[in-house]
């Protein structure tokens, strides 16, 4: 499959893979060999985002990043539901199919809940977990996130998400922490995915499903100690408006063997926002599988 004509591929010098789901083909990268290392984006983004970890980790590690069905080079049909089960099942499939075993999985903003429903369901085969800013329970009570879900959710998010293409465009900049991490070179990268109405659906029901899937989003907190015994290591950027240290502590708390490395002024793209920085934390990170291994081997926080 050619690749789009607006795909920057000195920033994603990487060679396409597809894997045919049920509902189209879902893009994915695979690069280098070694221990899996499996990165999972969230809305509105796609593998792009974790370009310049791929590359910092695949001269040891089996780096593969996936597009949901929905997002970036993957296929975008009109009658997919686009909730976040519906990713979560694509993603194990995945999983299974390419026959991935003892997996570190990366997980970003849906990603986190995406990620964490196949670990809940597969906690044999996930050996470590690298979360940046996100979560996997219901924020359902929460009346920022409620009135925000309720917003998208309705006529003005449908023509905001559809015709305006607004996640992309406006909300990606607006939790930046540092706004010159994001050039209108990279911008253009994940605006560009979303090139006709059509094809903007993923976008408006995972902002929806922010409270209307708050059931499934319950289950996997309920069955979080299934997995409590991962290593955990969070990279959090501290000028995040949707991840404060309420959403912090519930990770810390869930996650005994866990290190949090935070970096000030960072918002909620984080993997974007670092770029390489974030290469050396979990290059140590794969070298860990017990706390106090991780206590001896990585900083605090970031200076």
């Amino acid at each position: 499959m050619q690749s789009p004509t607006w795909l920057d591929e000195t920033q994603y010098p990487f060679q396409p893979h597809y894997f045919q789901t049920s509902s189209g083909s879902m893009h994915y990268v695979d690069e280098g060999s070694g221990d899996v290392i499996l990165f999972v984006h969230g809305n509105p983004t796609w593998s792009f985002m974790f370009r310049h970890l791929i590359t910092g980790l695949r001269d040891r590690y089996r780096c593969i990043a996936i597009d949901h069905i929905g997002f970036g080079l993957s296929d975008k049909p009109a009658d997919a539901s686009y909730l976040p089960q519906f990713h979560a099942k694509n993603l194990k499939s995945f999983i299974q199919s390419l026959g991935l075993k003892k997996i570190t999985l990366v997980l970003h903003d849906w990603g986190g809940a995406i990620g964490i429903s196949y670990a809940l369901d597969s906690p044999e085969n996930v050996e470590r977990i690298v979360a940046f800013n996100n979560s996997f329970w219901s924020v359902k009570g929460v009346k920022a996130a409620e009135r925000f879900s309720k917003i998208v959710g309705g006529p003005i998010g449908w023509i905001a998400c559809h015709l305006v293409n607004a996640f992309p465009r406006f909300v990606i900049p607006s939790v930046f922490g540092d706004k010159s991490k994001l050039p209108p070179t990279v911008h253009k990268q994940y605006i560009r995915p979303f090139s006709t109405i059509s094809s903007r659906k993923g976008t408006w029901v995972l902002a929806r499903s922010i409270i209307r899937e708050s059931d499934w989003l319950s289950d996997l907190w309920d069955r979080r100690l299934v997995v409590n015994d991962k290593p955990l290591l969070l990279l959090v950027g501290d000028r995040d408006p949707t991840f404060g240290p309420d959403k912090l502590a519930r990770w810390e708390d869930a996650f005994p063997k866990h290190r949090t490395i935070t970096y000030p002024g960072v918002g909620h793209f984080v993997p974007e926002e670092l770029g390489p920085v974030a290469v050396t934390p979990i290059r140590e990170f794969m070298k860990t599988s017990q706390y106090d291994q991780i206590e001896e081997s990585l900083p605090r926080a970031a200076k």
